[in-house]
């Protein structure tokens, strides 16, 4: 008579198991995968919309004496610094988030800090450029932070 104390093979449940196993570990996978592609999309396009605000933020440096709270205009016009820095930004912003995109036009803001008994306080002038944009999947970002206070 020959006994058998030991199982020489793998059962058909211990194999379903493992293969469930499996499945839940590569679907855990392609989850971390798609946010990934999602975080690096998204960082791409932060860092863009950084370059486009410094861009418009290093012109309005170079003409300061334009006033940039102005509509964007249509076309642009080599003729006039302001209206092409303006129709630049506007394209710029197209040329990254999509035709769908839109440009709001830089503002500026003027503060005259606290001066010491005696002494004349230097008004201090300020500019900002926001760029606020919809991704691809319809999130916006950014649009908190355009928004000017009181509005």
């Amino acid at each position: 008579m020959n006994v058998r104390d030991a199982q020489d093979g793998m059962t058909l449940i211990e194999v379903l198991v493992a293969l469930l196993i499996l499945a839940v570990g590569l679907l855990g996978a392609a989850a971390v995968q798609i946010k990934a592609l999602q975080y690096t999309d998204s960082s791409r396009m932060t860092t863009q919309a950084s370059f486009i605000a410094y861009d418009m933020l290093d012109r309005i440096r170079a003409n300061a004496a334009a006033d940039y709270s102005v509509a964007i205009p249509a076309e642009g016009n080599p003729g006039n610094v302001r209206d092409q820095d303006l129709y630049d930004f506007a394209a710029n912003i197209a040329s990254f988030a999509g035709p769908a995109a839109r440009a709001a036009s830089a503002s500026s803001s003027m503060s005259t800090p606290f001066a010491s008994p005696g002494t004349t306080p230097v008004p201090k002038a300020g500019r900002a450029a926001c760029v606020a944009w919809s991704s691809a999947a319809g999130l916006q970002r950014n649009r908190e932070a355009c928004r000017e206070p009181g509005r």
